[in-house]
């Protein structure tokens, strides 16, 4: 049972609550600008992310204030002096970015009042956030209106001109090694997400060759009342069914076999559950083999 609703029914604040809590969790563009004056802002934003690679393009919302129909201070700064120094936010840091989040007069410098150092930004006015494990200097290329209304966003249409990355965070060959770069994610109300080695997985890419499909799994496969759909995913991800292979020699599968072979269905049921097991640990070849005995 679902509950369903328009959006234009309910009131803004409402309808933002639901879209926050479910389209998430959402990165942070922790923003650093100036005004004409050169006077400092620094304040988070969650409506953010990456949509260009060639030119390096990223896009950051900021939301016309609901109570009031006010615009805050970094779109203020931005409309004045068109760059911003983006700053990833990690854990570490979190606590700080939320304080400086707080709607302080105009003229604040949020880096003294959440305890960030300034880093001088090479090609663009506003500096960026030392603690910040990757800082990217940017230059505003369109500041376009979603509505008047608000609520209603603004967006930032940003190109990336440079980068500064801590090197404490890159692999042997120089790249952003992704256990080691703590991020945090915005979710609804109160909650963050937290990304670390411990919730960390990975996912081979499709095949450029294509995957077989769900559609073309053996149906005892595909109507398996074990394996979920993730794991039917990793099965229907090879780019043809594998062969037989009569070198596989596994325990487990002998055993199975040995014990369950009097009822079949119960067979099924435990190479099922085994190849699920063997999903689990990203052994796609071993958990075909295994399926293959039935097939």
């Amino acid at each position: 049972m679902f509950k369903s609703f328009k959006l234009k029914d309910i009131e803004s604040r409402e309808a933002q609550n639901f879209l926050k809590h479910a389209i998430a969790p959402r990165p942070i563009c922790f923003a650093s600008t100036v005004d004409k004056s050169g006077n400092n802002n620094l304040s988070p934003f969650s409506y953010f992310n990456l949509f260009s690679g060639n030119p390096p393009v990223v896009i950051f919302s900021v939301l016309k204030r609901v109570r009031n129909n006010t615009i805050k201070h970094t779109l203020e700064n931005i409309l004045e002096v068109p760059e911003v120094a983006i700053n990833i936010v990690d854990y570490k840091m979190v606590q700080q970015v939320s304080l400086s989040s707080c709607e302080y007069p105009k003229g604040t410098d949020e880096f003294i009042k959440a305890g960030f150092t300034k880093e001088a930004s090479q090609l663009i006015k506003p500096p960026r956030v030392q603690e910040s494990p990757v800082q990217m200097e940017c230059e505003v290329l369109e500041v376009k209106s979603l509505g008047s209304e608000g609520g209603a966003g603004q967006l930032i249409i940003c190109q990336v001109v440079m980068m500064h990355i801590d090197q404490k965070i890159l692999d042997s060959d120089g790249k952003i090694d992704q256990q080691k770069l703590h991020h945090v994610a915005r979710l609804g109300g109160n909650w963050y997400a937290k990304i670390d080695e411990e919730n960390l997985f990975q996912i081979e890419k499709p095949n450029t060759e294509l995957g077989i499909g769900f559609d073309n799994l053996p149906s005892s496969i595909h109507t398996s009342k074990i394996l979920t759909g993730n794991q039917l995913g990793q099965l229907a991800n090879v780019r043809e069914i594998p062969e037989i292979d009569p070198t596989f020699d596994d325990q487990t599968l002998r055993n199975i076999f040995q014990y369950f072979s009097i009822d079949p269905a119960e067979m099924e049921r435990e190479l099922h559950m085994y190849a699920a097991s063997l999903l689990n640990e990203g052994k796609v070849s071993e958990a075909w083999q295994v399926l293959l005995a039935l097939v």
